[in-house]
């Protein structure tokens, strides 16, 4: 009977063992770790691959027509170890189209024919397309003989579309003025876990991209400048000498040069004065490009260090018209960001040979390029910048699934735009407009909606994306960093970083990779922040007076494992401070003691909790005072 019992006993702390080491894992997560692509410790698998394509694309634009033209050659490979029948086909800006699928309301100004087809080859053979029934986000194609696991296949395809006039993302900024992103026919992600990516986008989600090497010809009349991803390949054939040179002394200035004045531009002495000129822009391993166009912008560019090692520099570049006032600091913020990102927090240097800062409606990132509103208001526009900027190695280091876990990328964006807030504008600010901005719209709505659990798949939420990509998520992170202390949290963060850059890191890749390298087992703490319905509620549930000072039951209302203070007030109007980590919860997620010592000759007055920028649901039950006080 005793073996019996001591048997299940066993058998039961295994099973309570094995509970707390695991997480909910969906099907398709689960194979790709049964495949061995990728491993409970962190790191890739054994067996992960990726595919990738080399991109040759040459637009033309010639505002104030609003018609852009297209040719590019795919060379797509094929690393996985599946024959692919067909490739699927992201044509982002069908999304303009009148009918497509988005999540909220369309004008006309929105509108346009979306993306057309012209010719499409595959293998050099032609191919049939039906612009008119092609009008989803994504297009099947079938491969005149099957690609096999290790080998490649051409496409050539010529297409055009309208930028369109209303601009959020993409489109016009002015009559003269472009942004063009998204603008050219892709084959989608397909990986170990889920296939092809077909997710159609609905105008409210973002993207999911594999690595790739880009070669972008830019065709425009003369006096128009374009920007874009990647270095710039002609300078001297596109810019009069002066301000060729004036680019090449930026990438070496600490200070904002001036590379091209607003009467300058308008007068028609920047760029070569033939008919055209084609502006050529390189970028390899990377996940997207982007273009900017205008005839009337300015431009100011700087430089800094972002590799203190090897002493490598980035460029930080703005493109802004007159009345952009917010942008005349864009590129000592911009600078100012690359190298505290760089050097700080995530401390991992800037990966890429420039940032541009461009003036439009979208505050959003796109590799090495942010498209950023005019605010009117200094501070804010940095703020924005910052964190645009910071999307720089999440996602686009890192390879993210925007698509399905937003929470990857826009919950780290608002980690960094946080801790550089901090550092820029000082604590009690930061704390203020985190607070203001990013938690309290969550924390002051009741509805369930809102508390749906953050693994929840960005791609299947119509309500709580916001706080489920940045708020929450965000805060997990912080919570994490105060446990850990920053220097484990770093090289835990630093870690995962170097196992999954240039690759597509899910969740749990995340999540086991920072157990593993911490050398701590932290699935008790992921579970409670992204597989539950929880939110931040703390409650003094009793206080009792001991030999020297008290003792506090905390009750852990909303559930989330959060910092907290715990400020002691005396009569006398001093107070102290005793801070308290997540750890404390992991022992009993509910509830938790807290001990302390009153200072000799005192009395007390009041106990409170403070939860910092952890706001509580209901403060009405955080403070406790004895009788009488």
């Amino acid at each position: 009977m005793f073996k019996k019992i001591l048997l299940t006993a066993t058998c039961s702390i295994a099973l309570l063992q094995l509970q707390a080491q695991s997480l909910y894992m969906p099907r398709d997560i689960k194979k790709a770790y049964d495949n061995g692509t990728r491993s409970p410790d962190g790191k890739p698998g054994a067996k992960y691959w990726q595919n990738r394509a080399r991109y040759n694309i040459h637009i033309t634009a010639a505002p104030p027509l609003t018609t852009v033209k297209g040719t590019e050659t795919i060379t797509y490979i094929n690393n996985s170890p599946d024959t692919l029948k067909r490739l699927n086909m992201k044509l982002i800006l069908n999304i303009h189209r009148p009918g497509s699928a988005r999540m909220g309301d369309a004008s006309p100004d929105y509108l346009t024919s979306g993306v057309q087809i012209d010719t499409f080859m595959i293998a050099g053979q032609k191919r049939a397309w039906n612009n008119d029934q092609a009008s989803s986000t994504n297009q099947l194609v079938a491969l005149p003989k099957p690609l096999m696991p290790h080998d490649s296949v051409k496409l050539n395809i010529a297409w055009h579309f309208d930028a369109s006039k209303q601009s959020g993302r993409e489109g016009q900024i002015d009559s003269t003025s472009y942004y063009l992103a998204y603008f050219y026919p892709r084959v989608s992600v397909y990986d170990d876990y889920n296939g092809w990516d077909r997710v159609a986008f609905t105008d409210a989600q973002e993207f999911y991209n594999d690595f790739n090497d880009y070669t972008l010809n830019v065709t425009v009349p003369k006096n128009f400048i374009v920007w874009a991803t990647g270095t710039l390949q002609n300078p001297t054939e596109v810019l009069q000498k002066e301000y060729s040179d004036r680019l090449q002394k930026s990438f070496t200035s600490d200070s904002t040069i001036h590379v091209a004045t607003l009467e300058e531009v308008t007068g028609n002495k920047v760029t070569n004065q033939k008919g055209g000129n084609t502006w050529t822009w390189t970028a390899t391993d990377i996940s997207d490009v982007a273009v900017g166009i205008s005839d009337h912008y300015i431009w100011d560019a700087g430089s800094v260090i972002v590799d203190s090692k090897t002493g490598r520099r980035s460029s930080m570049q703005a493109a802004y018209s007159v009345s952009g006032t917010d942008f005349k600091n864009s590129v000592q913020y911009g600078r100012n960001a690359l190298g505290w990102f760089s050097h700080n927090w995530p401390g991992v240097p800037y990966p890429f040979p420039k940032m541009t800062a461009f003036q439009g409606f979208a505050d959003m990132e796109y590799p090495m390029m942010v498209n950023d509103s005019q605010m009117g208001d200094p501070g804010f526009a940095q703020l924005v910048q910052d964190h645009e900027i910071a999307h720089t190695w999440f996602p686009f280091y890192m390879g993210i699934n925007e698509t399905r876990y937003a929470f990857m990328d826009e919950g780290w964006a608002t980690t960094l735009e946080y801790l550089i807030g901090t550092a820029e504008k000082g604590k009690a600010k930061a704390d203020e407009f985190y607070k203001q901005f990013r938690i309290n719209g969550w924390i002051n709505n009741r509805s369930s909606n809102q508390d749906i659990p953050v693994i929840t798949q960005t791609s299947e939420l119509t309500t709580g994306y916001g706080n489920n990509a940045y708020g929450k998520p965000s805060l997990s992170y912080l919570a994490l960093k105060d446990m850990l202390g920053d220097e484990l949290f770093k090289k835990a963060l630093h870690g995962y970083m170097d196992r999954w850059h240039g690759k597509h890191p899910i969740p749990w890749d995340y999540f086991n990779s920072m157990s593993n390298v911490s050398g701590r087992n932290l699935n008790w703490f992921f579970n409670n922040w992204f597989f539950t319905n929880y939110y931040t509620d703390l409650a003094i549930k009793t206080a009792v007076t001991g030999k020297d000072g008290y003792t506090i039951t905390v009750a852990n209302i909303g559930g989330f494992a959060i910092p907290f203070d715990v400020v002691v007030t005396y009569t006398d109007g001093t107070t102290k401070t005793i801070h308290k980590t997540p750890a404390v919860w992991e022992a009993n997620q509910k509830q938790t003691l807290v001990t302390f010592t009153n200072d000799r000759g005192k009395s007390l007055k009041s106990i409170t909790l403070d939860n910092g920028i952890y706001m509580d649901a209901n403060t009405k039950d955080n403070t406790w005072s004895p009788k009488g006080k």
